[in-house]
């Protein structure tokens, strides 16, 4: 892998800060008027989660990061375990809890999500962008409750809480983005 210089950083990109493998989440050129230019950044330690904020001066190097994103599909889980399965090989490994942590809270079983490990440790689930699931709970709307973007909580198949429009209904399928749990429509 080749090295990457902080000059040529770019979002989302992996790479080795001693010894952490980070993952760039923001960064900004910087040119005083005095001085020397340098790139603020903010780094995600994707084994940890922690996020710093740091700053390079652009001709430094670090090394690339290979993280390895597989598409797999979510079996189950376990109580502690949740399982996946490489729909090619057919290959099962288990996740801990602690390292799905609540990426899961709007995927079903037999969905596929993307498993990201780095150097076979697996660090990260991220579900797909967007889910189509079947409201389990809500109260019934009103006729003539038409106020402007008025909502109610809702409770989805998965067990998750979202807000929803008023004309939302019991057994309605609904999309949900699952990176800020937003209702976007009615299915």
């Amino acid at each position: 892998m080749a090295d990457i210089s902080a000059g040529d950083f770019k979002n989302g990109i992996t790479l080795e800060v001693e010894g952490k493998v980070c993952q760039v989440i923001e960064f900004q050129h910087v040119k005083p008027g005095k001085g020397a230019a340098f790139v603020r950044t903010k780094l995600k330690d994707i084994i940890n989660g922690g996020v710093v904020e740091r700053s390079f001066r652009p001709t430094e190097k670090f090394p690339a990061a290979r993280v390895d994103r597989e598409n797999m599909q979510y079996l189950y889980n376990d109580g502690d375990l949740f399982y996946f399965m490489n729909n090619e090989t057919y290959d099962q490994i288990a996740v801990n809890v602690e390292t799905v942590g609540d990426s899961l809270k709007f995927v079903k079983e037999n969905e596929e999500v993307k498993v990201c490990s780095y150097n076979g440790s697996v660090f990260a689930v991220e579900p797909p962008l967007f889910v189509e699931l079947e409201i389990t709970e809500t109260e019934p709307g009103f006729a003539g409750n038409t106020a402007q973007g008025a909502s109610k909580p809702a409770t989805v198949e998965t067990g998750a809480q979202i807000s929803v429009p008023l004309f939302v209904n019991l057994g309605d399928k609904v999309q949900i983005d699952t990176r800020t749990g937003e209702y976007l429509k009615r299915v």
